[in-house]
């Protein structure tokens, strides 16, 4: 894993003390993503274009967006100062980098499970993801 770079390494206990603050910011992203979308939506039946164009370009068309649109990338600011990493908004994913062994791994956190249940390579995904010996109880899949 010597290719591999990672600014904090958490234990289970570390990354589970961060999820009562990561489900707020998760759900805030989940919110201000949908009322964002929704608004695209309502634009692209007005305007075909809207479809081919990113969101930097529709948010400079639509200031009315730049509300939204600011709160998830300081959303998105916070949980990477947190030192995690967000995978999808939508599923509510976060990686945690941790060393289980000599190796660098994700502990993976999915919103709406109380605590971190399991884990997978930094080359993985969250389809391979593999329970954490100690979990509580079986995980979200």
């Amino acid at each position: 894993m010597a290719d591999h770079h990672f600014p904090k390494l958490f234990s289970a206990d570390e990354a589970n003390s961060l999820i009562p603050r990561l489900e707020v910011l998760i759900r805030d992203l989940q919110d201000n993503a949908g009322s964002l979308r929704e608004r695209i939506q309502e634009l692209a039946t007005a305007d075909d274009k809207i479809d081919s164009m990113r969101l930097q370009e529709i948010v400079e068309l639509h200031p009315d967006l730049k509300g939204a649109a600011s709160r998830m990338a300081e959303i998105v600011g916070e949980i990477e100062e947190l030192g995690c990493y967000l995978k999808d908004i939508d599923l509510g994913l976060i990686d945690f980098a941790s060393e289980m062994g000599e190796d660098v791994v994700f502990l993976c956190w999915q919103y709406g499970e109380r605590e971190v249940l399991a884990w997978h390579s930094v080359e993985s995904g969250f389809g391979q993801r593999r329970p954490l010996p100690d979990a509580s109880k079986p995980y979200l899949n």
